[in-house]
């Protein structure tokens, strides 16, 4: 077999560096957890300034830093001996309400270890894993991650982009959240919309209960949670519904999208918003696809084929949403309103 030198050397160079990026996995939590990102992003520092700053033993972060600068997630000025973030890693890094969360994104990445007995049976086997059968921290990790992108785009693009939504929020409507989770994004509507009333439906109770925590603390009264499933809710005579990032995980998502038209006013709407994906495999060859077809093969599908789901994938695209939501469900309107570099934001009404 004749090598291309080239060829090897550029492939190499890429694995190593993914090599690198998956062994500083968990020094990114541990940056998280620490407070580390947080107090670099204040000024440079020394390893001894930072240490001493965030009680943690000098030799540990020294070797830290090091690793963070090697990859690119810090600055280092070898004349001063200090390291810091520039505006555009601390954005990213110790900035939870920044529109990037990258430590929550690997929150996520923790999970899927954890995970990783479990899904080797399943390759085999072709069986399913339940959402609550993960570790807790992919439940807090989505939060996070999906949190920030929330954050950025639910309220100044998102909500606009949709017919009518906004006008009928801002003067009092009856909306639901369709598989919450933590509620971050109900809550973020019933503090953007407080003559709205809002509620957020999930089958994970534990997530439910942290959801109403969640409420709480935040103080939202127009904003309650149920735990239920998304073909058996009982709310109806509802003006909007909005689907974040989970109907491609669902048992039966043409059923719920057929519950939803069924919950929905005759003028009301519907919002899918899904991750970003092209229609064919080869649309998605490139690193956000990557990402997603990751959390992909080791919570959605998994998740999906748990109740002998279609297990449609984070990757389904827009022309088989379509056949789900108007095909199989019922919906007679269906476009695409808007979209980032992470998702696609779907409109749907009866």
């Amino acid at each position: 077999m004749a090598i291309n030198e080239a060829k090897l050397n550029t492939f190499l160079g890429k694995a190593v560096g993914d090599l690198g990026a998956a062994m500083s996995a968990v020094l990114m939590s541990v940056g998280d957890e620490l407070g580390l990102y947080r107090e670099l992003a204040k000024g440079p520092l020394t390893s001894i300034e930072l240490a001493t700053r965030t009680g943690t033993h000098e030799r540990y972060i020294r070797e830290w830093l090091a690793n963070q600068a090697a990859g690119g997630y810090a600055e280092y000025d070898s004349t001063s001996g200090k390291y810091s973030l520039n505006d555009e890693q601390a954005l990213c890094l110790a900035e939870p309400n920044s529109p990037v969360d990258l430590p929550g994104a690997y929150a996520i990445v923790q999970d899927l270890f954890h995970v990783k007995a479990r899904a080797l049976e399943n390759f085999r086997s072709g069986k399913g894993m339940e959402w609550g059968e993960h570790h807790p921290c992919l439940f807090h990790g989505t939060e996070r991650f999906f949190r920030a992108g929330y954050n950025a785009n639910l309220l100044s693009s998102w909500i606009p982009s949709l017919d009518g939504v906004t006008t009928k929020l801002a003067h009092g409507a009856r909306a639901a959240d369709v598989g919450c989770g933590h509620g971050a994004s109900t809550i973020l509507l019933g503090k953007a919309f407080p003559k709205s009333e809002f509620i957020g439906f999930d089958y994970h109770e534990a997530s439910i209960e942290t959801a109403r925590g969640r409420a709480a603390q935040a103080g939202v009264r127009n904003v309650r949670f149920e735990t239920a499933d998304a073909t058996s809710y009982r709310e109806g005579n509802l003006d909007f519904i909005a689907f974040f990032d989970c109907l491609h995980d669902m048992a039966d998502p043409a059923g719920a999208a057929r519950h939803a038209l069924e919950a929905l006013k005759p003028d009301g709407n519907c919002m899918i918003v899904e991750p970003f994906a092209g229609d064919r495999v080869e649309d998605n060859l490139n690193p956000v696809g990557r990402v997603f077809y990751a959390a992909s093969s080791l919570v959605c599908v998994p998740v999906s084929l748990a109740q002998q789901g279609p297990a449609l994938g984070a990757q389904a695209g827009e022309e088989r949403l379509r056949k789900v939501i108007v095909d199989e469900a019922g919906f007679t309107r269906f476009r695409r309103a808007t979209e980032t570099p992470f998702n696609i934001v779907l409109e749907a009404r009866p």
